[in-house]
C-alpha cells in the first residue's frame, strides 16, 4: 500500500476494467524442406516475399545432390505458391542432408592459400562467379610536352638534326653529325643525362652509337646548343603519374599499367622482358615518375626488381592506361556465370591485411549483423601468417587471365576481374532423421527442432517430402504430426504423393487420425516458372497454406479454407468428380476440384481426425487460436491472490473476449447461448486453491461449415391450403 507521510495532493493511476485478451494472429506459416541456398542451423527469419525467400534461400531451379540428380526444388517452388496464394509471412528451416565428408560448401583459395574465399552455406548454388570492380579506374598518366625542362625533370627527348656542339664529349667523330636521339633523359643544371644509357642514336654516317659513346662525365647532351630549327627539331616529352582525384601519391603506390596491345619498349626499359603482357602491376615513386614492376609472381617473366621511367611512355602515350591498384574496390556475386545476375554486393574494401574496410573485415565468415548472417552469401578466410601487401597478391592470383586480358579485340567488355567458387553441392536427397532435426543450443538447431523457437507460427507445411520414398514421406507426416502436437497451436498440411490413386489417397489419410492434420489431393498443375517446360505439377501444401492463410485475413479463422481458389493453378493433376470425392471426403481427403461454375477451388475442409467434434479444419483451428490467445494474454494471473476477485476479473476478462468474437459471427446461437464462462467455486475445489490451481471453464459453440447444402423442394397445390 501507497504510504502518505507528509501533507499534500497525492494523484494515483487505478484501473476500473478489467483486462482484454488481444486474438493471436494464425496467418504465420512454416516451411520445412530442402532448399539451394541459405542457412541450416539457428532460428529462422521471417521472409515476407518471395524476393525475400530467395534472397536467403536462393532461387527456384533444381537441386544437384551429389550423385548428380536433379530433381525439382519443392521448397521453393511452394514457397512461391505461398506467396501467390495471399499468404504474408513465413519461416523456412532448411533440410540438408551432407554427402559423406563433404559440407556442400564451394571455396577457392590463392596458390600461396594466404586468401579463401568460401561460399557461407552448403548448395550447389554457392558455386558463385566474384567479380571485383575497382572503385578509382581513372587513368593516372599525364602527357606534357615542354620547350623548358625543369630542373631533374624526367622527360622523353625526340631529336634530330643535333650538331656536334649539343654532345657533351666533344671528341665524338664528326662525321656521325647531324646525329638523331631518342631518349629517356634528366635534366641536371645546363646539360642532360641519359639515364641508364637508354637511348636510340642515329648517326649521320650509319656508325652504330650509344650513349656510353657520347658520354662526358655523366653530361651528355648540352641544352644551351639544342635548338630547334636549321635542320634541327626537339620535342621534350614529360610523362608522369598525377595525383590520383582522392589520396595522395606516396612512396610505393600500387599502381597498374594497361596496354592496348603488347608493346616492347626494351629501347628505353632495362630491367626483365615483360613479353606479350598487356597488364604490368608494380609501384609509384611519390613523384609519379618511375613505375617498379612487381617480381614476386604478379607479372609472368619479371623475377628480378626492374624499373621503367613513366617518360618511355610518351612512344606510346594515347594506348597505355595507369591506375591505382591498391585502392577502394567491391565484389559482387555472380549467381553462377560471369553473365548471370548479381545476388549481392560488398563494398567498399581495401587491400590491407586487417583492420576496417579489410576482405576480412567486410566478409566474415560469421557476421556480426543478424541480416547479414541469413543473406551474405560468400566470406573470406586469410592465412594466419599473411602480411601486408599479401591481398593483392593473393588477389590477383585468383583472377581469371582469360577475362582479365580478354585476346578478343571486339570485346567490349574490357578486363574483368572475376574469381570462381567451385566444389559446393546439394549434398544427398535429406531423409526422415534430416526433417526431425536437432536442438543444439550453441550451434543452433535444424529442421522441425529449428521451428519450436518460434512462436507465432501457426501453419506447417512439408512439401518435397511428397517426392520422398513412401517411407520417408510417411516419416515426415509422422515428424510433422509429432511437431504440432508438441507444439500444440499448430496444423500440419499433408501433401498427397503425385500421381496418387484414390484407394492409395484413402489409405494414407488412414494412417493419420490427427485433428492437427489436414491432407489435399491431388497435385497442382502450374506454368513453370523454370521456363524448363510448360506446365509442372507441384505438392499441394504450399497453395493451401497461402489460401489458409488469405482466409484468415480476409474472414477469419472461424471461415473454412474451401470453396476458396487456387489462383495460380492451371488445373489438377487429377480430374476429381462428384463421386470420386464421395469416397474421399468422409475419409477426411480434402479435395482440389475444377468446377464448372467456380474454376479451380478448394473444394473440402475436413481433418484427419475420426472424432466428429474435431473434423473439420476451422474448427479445430479456431479452438486453438481461442486457446492460445487466452493463454497468451492472461499470463498476469500468475501468482495473483487466488480470491473471488481475482476469479472475477478473469471471468469478466474472458467474457469480453468471447462477446466480441459472438459480435463478429465467430460463434453460433445468441450472446447467452453461444458461450460460457465460469470460474467460481463450482469449478475449483478447496483442494485446488490449496495447490495454487485457479480452474476456469468455458464452452464455446463454434461455427461449423455448411459442407452439405440441401434445399428441400415438392409440389403443391394452388388451393391455398399449402
Amino acid at each position: 500500500m501507497p504510504e502518505y507521510l507528509a501533507p499534500g495532493v497525492y494523484v494515483e493511476e487505478v484501473s476500473f476494467r478489467s483486462k482484454s485478451i488481444e486474438g493471436v494472429g494464425t496467418s504465420v506459416a512454416g516451411m520445412v524442406g530442402p532448399t539451394r541456398f541459405g542457412p541450416i542451423r539457428g532460428r529462422p527469419e521471417v521472409v515476407t516475399s518471395f524476393n525475400e525467400f530467395q534472397r536467403i534461400y536462393g532461387d527456384i531451379s533444381n537441386l544437384n545432390y551429389s550423385d548428380s540428380s536433379q530433381p525439382v526444388n519443392y521448397t521453393a517452388l511452394a514457397a512461391k505458391a505461398f506467396f501467390d496464394e495471399g499468404g504474408k509471412q513465413l519461416f523456412v528451416a532448411r533440410a540438408f542432408a551432407p554427402d559423406g565428408g563433404s559440407d556442400g560448401r564451394s571455396a577457392v583459395s590463392d596458390s600461396d592459400g594466404h586468401v579463401t574465399f568460401r561460399s557461407r552455406f552448403p548448395g550447389a548454388m554457392g558455386n558463385f562467379t566474384l567479380e571485383v570492380n575497382w572503385a578509382d579506374s581513372e587513368n593516372l598518366l599525364v602527357s606534357v610536352i615542354t620547350s623548358a625542362p625543369a630542373e631533374d625533370d624526367i622527360v622523353f627527348i625526340d631529336a634530330t638534326g643535333l650538331p656536334a656542339n649539343a654532345i657533351a664529349n666533344g671528341s665524338v667523330d664528326g662525321a656521325r653529325f647531324p646525329m638523331g636521339i631518342q631518349c629517356i633523359a634528366r635534366r641536371v643544371g645546363g646539360n642532360f643525362q641519359i639515364l641508364e644509357d637508354l637511348a636510340e642514336i642515329t648517326a649521320a654516317d650509319a656508325t652504330a652509337t650509344t650513349a656510353a659513346d657520347i658520354v662526358d662525365g655523366g653530361n651528355h647532351l648540352v641544352i644551351a646548343n639544342m635548338v630547334n630549327g636549321g635542320g634541327t627539331s626537339i620535342t621534350y616529352t614529360r610523362v608522369t603519374a598525377r595525383r590520383p582525384s582522392v589520396g595522395e601519391l606516396v612512396s610505393d603506390t600500387a599502381a597498374m599499367l594497361t596496354f592496348s596491345e603488347p608493346t616492347n619498349l626494351s629501347s628505353f626499359y632495362g630491367g626483365d622482358s615483360w613479353g606479350a603482357l598487356t597488364h604490368l602491376y608494380g609501384t609509384l615513386n611519390s613523384a609519379g615518375t618511375i613505375f617498379t614492376l612487381d617480381h614476386n609472381g604478379l607479372n609472368d617473366g619479371i623475377t628480378t626488381s626492374s624499373t621503367l621511367y613513366l617518360s618511355a611512355l610518351a612512344t606510346v602515350a594515347p594506348s597505355v592506361r595507369l591506375e591505382l591498384a591498391q585502392r577502394t574496390f567491391s565484389v559482387s556475386v555472380h549467381n553462377g556465370d560471369k553473365d548471370d545476375p548479381i545476388i549481392y554486393t560488398y563494398g567498399p574494401i581495401n587491400t590491407g591485411h586487417e583492420g576496417s574496410g579489410s576482405l576480412i573485415d567486410v566478409m566474415p565468415m560469421t557476421p556480426n549483423k543478424r541480416i547479414d548472417a541469413l543473406s551474405s552469401p560468400v566470406g573470406v578466410e586469410f592465412a594466419n601468417d599473411i602480411a601486408a601487401g599479401e591481398v593483392m597478391t593473393a588477389l590477383y592470383d585468383l583472377f581469371n587471365d582469360d577475362a582479365m586480358a580478354p585476346s578478343d579485340p571486339m570485346d567490349l567488355d574490357g578486363p574483368r576481374y572475376l574469381i570462381t567458387l567451385t566444389g559446393g553441392d546439394d549434398g544427398v536427397e535429406p531423409e526422415t532423421t534430416h526433417y526431425t532435426g536437432v536442438t543444439d543450443e550453441v550451434d543452433g538447431s535444424t529442421a522441425f527442432a529449428a521451428l519450436e523457437d518460434i512462436e507465432d507460427i501457426a501453419i506447417i507445411a512439408t512439401p518435397a517430402a511428397a517426392a520422398l520414398s513412401e517411407t520417408h514421406h510417411r516419416g515426415v507426416i509422422t515428424e510433422m504430426r509429432k511437431h504440432c502436437r508438441k507444439m500444440r497451436y499448430r496444423v500440419g498440411i499433408v501433401d498427397s504423393r503425385e500421381g496418387m490413386a484414390l484407394s492409395e489417397a484413402r489409405n494414407l489419410g488412414a494412417v493419420f487420425d490427427d485433428s492437427r492434420l489436414a491432407m489435399y489431393y491431388p497435385w497442382v498443375v502450374t506454368t513453370d516458372p523454370r521456363g524448363l517446360t510448360d506446365t509442372l505439377a507441384l505438392p499441394p501444401s504450399g497453395f493451401i497454406a497461402g489460401v489458409y492463410a488469405n482466409t484468415d485475413v480476409q474472414r477469419g479463422v472461424h471461415k473454412p479454407p474451401a470453396n476458396e481458389p487456387v489462383v495460380s493453378a492451371l488445373r489438377f493433376a487429377q480430374d476429381i468428380n462428384h463421386f470420386q470425392q464421395e469416397l474421399l471426403n468422409p475419409a477426411g481427403i480434402n479435395c482440389l476440384r475444377t468446377l464448372t461454375s467456380g474454376g479451380n477451388r478448394v473444394w473440402g475442409g475436413r481433418t484427419l481426425s475420426t472424432d466428429p467434434e474435431w473434423k473439420y479444419v476451422n474448427v479445430r483451428r479456431y479452438f486453438l487460436y481461442l486457446e492460445r490467445s487466452i493463454e497468451k494474454s492472461t499470463q498476469w494471473v500468475v501468482f495473483e491472490p487466488n480470491n473471488e476477485r481475482l476469479w472475477d476479473n478473469v471471468r469478466l476478462t474472458i467474457d469480453g473476449f468471447l462477446y466480441n468474437e459472438w459480435a463478429n459471427g465467430r460463434l453460433l446461437g445468441t450472446d447467452k447461448t453461444a458461450y460460457f464462462v465460469r470460474c467460481d467455486r463450482s469449478t475449483m475445489t478447496q483442494n485446488d486453491i490449496d495447490n495454487g490451481r485457479l480452474v476456469c471453464e468455458i464452452g464455446v459453440a463454434a461455427v461449423k461449415p455448411a459442407e452439405f447444402v440441401i434445399f428441400r423442394i415438392g409440389q403443391k397445390t394452388a388451393d391455398g391450403n399449402g
